[in-house]
């Protein structure tokens, strides 16, 4: 039996992009693996500041790019808790945005990304 776009088993899914210091970027992807994720995506990025101003400031400029494939129905509860880490980690600011995805090519892997074991055969 074929999945249908109309199943309510079907739950869309979001890219949650997240930067953070590189220094965090593994307490970070412990964060989302609470949330049952099972695709992230680390890259290195750079901030945009002058040098000057980046040396007054003590800033950081190295820093951890986290893409994560989540569903859409878990994305109001990832996006609170970072919220509170970014208040309340030492050193723990960061960004997150969360963007839909607009389509999945093949059931296997959006079985994967959504963490939906349900249709998956043993």
């Amino acid at each position: 039996m074929a999945n249908t776009i109309n199943d309510p088993a079907i739950k869309k899914l979001k890219l949650i992009i997240t930067v953070v210091d590189r220094a965090k970027a593994e307490f970070y992807l412990d964060v989302f693996s609470q949330f049952e994720v099972n695709f992230q995506m680390v890259t290195g990025g750079k901030g945009t500041a002058k040098s000057e101003i980046i040396e007054m400031l003590g800033l950081n400029i190295n820093k951890a790019v986290i893409m994560s494939v989540v569903r859409e129905d878990m994305t109001g509860q990832i996006i609170r808790c970072l919220e509170e880490k970014f208040r309340t980690i030492k050193n723990g600011n960061g960004i997150a945005i969360a963007v839909p995805l607009s389509g999945v090519i093949g059931v296997n892997i959006y079985q994967f990304l959504s963490n939906n074991k349900q249709g998956r055969e043993e």
